[in-house]
């Protein structure tokens, strides 16, 4: 749960303890939202809003000529030193800083046009440039649609189809077709008091069958920087190190280089205006004003005011209703079109908690908030950053469009001091949003995405794909929510950002001005795709993994994190089979567990015996030269590294088996280190013990042996071992299309690799 910084969580337990008992007693026997948020209310004063306002200045957030002139000059550098990637992100962050029609906005928009040139982003529309330097951008022009004229014909020539004959016909942009959303026909939604609304198969699902497609109903995206500020964050981007808030569009989480920034703050960007458009009327409207007070307060806190801003004062009345006969007539879950005003499927009808409502914001209203379960220090600590967040937008201005009705009807009031046109019902508003911000503890869900590490790095053309999974923003699904946990799942979860048609690699033509505006104004949206990872049987529950996995981490750490967060007691099969008590590095090692009394070789000849804690610290030596060959790798000591990580596989060969985790990470690093000098020979036969050691760990259908046979594949193929490539292939293939699905672009990959390797004669 991402809470408020730690600045504001010491304030806050300051005032927590500084409160006398009665007081105290008073708050933890509250067990209504609505009065729990009340009594925040009366406790929050001044003060707090002071403090707030403290820590919340320490972040860079306005608009600031200064910081774009910086931003500008880092450009120049990283433009001299052909970083044209750099050059562009430092580009784009001062054309966030540079106030409206400022000369710095132009000059910063017309650099960033240079880098994206060299980059070959020849359909980034230019504009903002300063009238002196006007013949420049004619010059680009006319440079970039030559090149997009070339490209065009080689297209046309490869494919006659997108020929245009006549000439004044404009191409027609390819449809996407319809996309629909919620739960697919082969599964519904159950309801028991053990495991709440759940998904259950109605029909028999084979594996890499799509589940449900879900979107958020809101998300936030998470700073790859969040816990530095001011010079900090300054000195972080002058190394050229950008976080997830500069390089995604804050509404879609789309990647882009250029940005298009709001025109009230320096943090907040966005992929096209039409993102800019949708996030300003649905919440950055409200949000701009708070200025880096949503960044002190969390991205639950903000996740929650955003859930809250787009509901709007009619939705939460409804919400707040008894179940109407509408949803009693539902029936159970279906594919869901894109109308949020969804059917549902109604369970009980007698408790609202128990019901489905699609996509709409009764779903996200409904889910437990587990108030109960929440320690008392906790929960004040969520109330009264709630309560300071309602009396911070108050002092904005009048309420939102959504909320402006001066008296609610059919709700329970109590009298406040009103402010402006804020009635004083409008408690509501807050209310709402601690409501969900403890919903959130249990039902938010990372946004992840595969990140390509040497790209990272700057390796943009590496022969070959190394990622890592990184979560870029918490959001709230809807329909995700009704999935309970299993630390060994049978679902696999793929995320689509900025979902819609790209310009970028599309075949239209440099004339076609109009339809290509078009498409670029459209906002995008973030997606989710549930696919059955193995087959699942009629009656079976489909469950996914909340984080605590069974071949990630041991049954009682899972058991303790669940507890903690979630409030239950795992009883999935990974966590009550019997042999789990004996797992963890018993059968990993080369000494077998002799009783409880340490660990003897599994060689009956050897008898050699180590000590559990001997054990403990051979693994952790292990470990730290493993870091320390990884970091001089990327310093440049790549022959260093190599005969390091090669000594530390064989000394740790002597106490671990092949199918250790630490020996696949050892193997793993040693086929990098040989894949850079571009002996892809022995990076292959590296990479082949590794693969059995993700195998062993993940399973024989997992994505991450997909992921670590996908690196196999490319290093076959660059090294010309054909045979071995063509076996490789299928069963990578079969991997990513059960978890990815078959649009992957992996798979477009091995594609050209097999035409490729077919094509070459033995």
């Amino acid at each position: 749960m991402d809470l408020p910084c730690v600045q504001w969580q010491d304030h806050v337990t300051q005032k927590w303890a500084g409160l006398d008992l009665e007081l105290k007693e008073r708050f933890t026997s509250l067990l209504d939202i609505d009065d729990v948020f009340k009594c925040a209310l009366t406790l929050t004063t001044q003060d707090d809003l002071d403090v707030l306002q403290s820590v919340s200045a320490g972040y860079l957030v306005q608009k600031d000529t200064e910081q774009a002139v910086k931003c500008r000059e880092r450009g120049n550098s990283s433009f001299k030193t052909k970083d044209y990637t750099a050059a562009a992100l430092h580009y784009s962050q001062g054309v966030c800083f540079a106030p409206q029609s400022s000369e710095q906005l132009s000059l910063c928009y017309a650099n960033r046009s240079a880098a994206l040139y060299h980059l070959q982003h020849y359909q980034s529309w230019i504009f903002g440039y300063p009238s002196h330097l006007l013949h420049k951008l004619e010059e680009r022009r006319i440079q970039c649609c030559n090149h997009l004229s070339a490209s065009q014909k080689g297209k046309e020539d490869h494919n006659p189809a997108l020929k245009n004959h006549k000439g004044q016909e404009k191409v027609k942009a390819p449809s996407d077709g319809p996309f629909t959303f919620g739960i697919g026909p082969k599964a519904a939604v159950g309801f028991s008091p053990e495991k709440g609304r759940h998904l259950v198969a109605a029909e028999r699902l084979a594996a890499g069958e799509v589940i449900l497609n879900d979107r958020p109903y809101s998300c936030v995206l998470i700073p790859g920087m969040e816990d530095l500020k001011g010079k900090g964050a300054e000195l972080d981007t002058e190394r050229g190190v950008f976080g997830t808030e500069h390089r995604r569009c804050h509404r879609c989480l789309a990647e882009t280089l250029h940005p298009v920034p709001c025109d009230g703050c320096s943090y907040s960007r966005y992929c096209s205006t039409g993102c800019q458009r949708e996030a300003w009327e649905e919440h950055h409207h409200w949000e701009c004003p708070l200025g880096a007070d949503l960044i002190v307060l969390g991205v639950m806190s903000h996740l929650a005011l955003r859930v809250t801003l787009k509901a709007g004062l009619k939705n939460i009345q409804m919400a707040r209703k008894p179940i109407s006969n509408q949803h009693r007539k539902s029936k159970p879950g279906h594919f869901n079109r894109e109308s949020s005003d969804s059917s549902s499927c109604q369970i009980n009808q007698s408790d609202p908690s128990t019901s489905y409502y699609g996509d709409s914001y009764s779903s996200v209203f409904h889910l437990l908030h587990h108030l109960n379960h929440h320690s008392p220090g906790l929960r004040f600590l969520c109330a009264v950053t709630i309560a300071t967040l309602y009396l911070k937008l108050r002092k904005i201005g009048p309420p939102p469009a959504s909320w402006a009705l001066s008296r609610l009807t059919g709700v329970n009031s109590q009298s406040t001091e009103e402010e402006g046109s804020w009635g004083s019902e409008l408690w509501l508003l807050g209310s709402a949003v601690l409501r969900h911000f403890l919903q959130l503890r249990c039902n938010a869900q990372a946004i992840l995405t595969l990140q390509d590490t040497e790209k990272e790095k700057g390796a943009a053309n590496s022969p070959v794909q190394s990622s890592r999974e990184i979560c870029i923003a918490t959001a709230i699904f809807p329909t995700l929510s009704l999935l309970n946990h299993s630390c060994y799942p049978n679902t696999s979860l793929v995320f689509n950002t900025g979902t819609g048609t790209h310009l970028s690699g599309s075949y239209w033509a440099p004339d076609v001005t109009e339809s290509r505006a078009e498409r670029r104004s459209t906002a995008r949206r973030v997606t989710i795709t549930v696919r059955a990872s193995k087959n699942i049987t009629v009656g079976q529950e489909i469950v996914h993994c909340y984080g605590p996995h069974s071949s990630r981490m041991a049954s009682q750490e899972r058991q303790r994190l669940l507890q903690e967060q979630y409030y239950f007691l795992c009883q999935c099969e990974a966590c009550t089979l019997a042999q789990e008590e004996a797992e963890g590095t018993e059968g990993q090692l080369q000494h077998t567990e002799d009783r409880g009394t340490g660990f003897l070789c599994s060689q009956s000849s050897c008898g050699h015996r180590m000590s559990s804690s001997e054990v403990s610290h051979r693994l952790q030596e292990v470990r730290v030269k493993l870091e320390k060959a990884v970091d001089l790798m990327e310093t440049e000591g790549l022959s260093n590294a190599l005969r390091l990580l090669k000594r530390v596989y064989s000394q740790s060969g002597l106490i671990l088996a092949e199918t250790h985790p630490l020996q696949g990470e050892l193997a793993d690093a040693i086929a990098r280190a040989y894949a850079t000098r571009g002996d892809w020979n022995n990076a292959a036969s590296h990479l082949e013990r590794s693969v059995i050691a993700i195998g062993s760990q993940y399973g024989e259908d997992s994505i991450e042996l997909g992921q670590q046979l996908f690196k196999l594949a490319q290093l076959h193929f660059n090294g010309g071992a054909r045979g071995p490539a063509l076996s490789v292939i299928p069963k990578v293939r079969r991997l990513l299309c059960l978890h990815r699905g078959p649009c992957c672009h992996e798979l477009q990959e091995l594609q050209a690799m097999e035409n490729c390797l077919k094509k070459i004669t033995i």
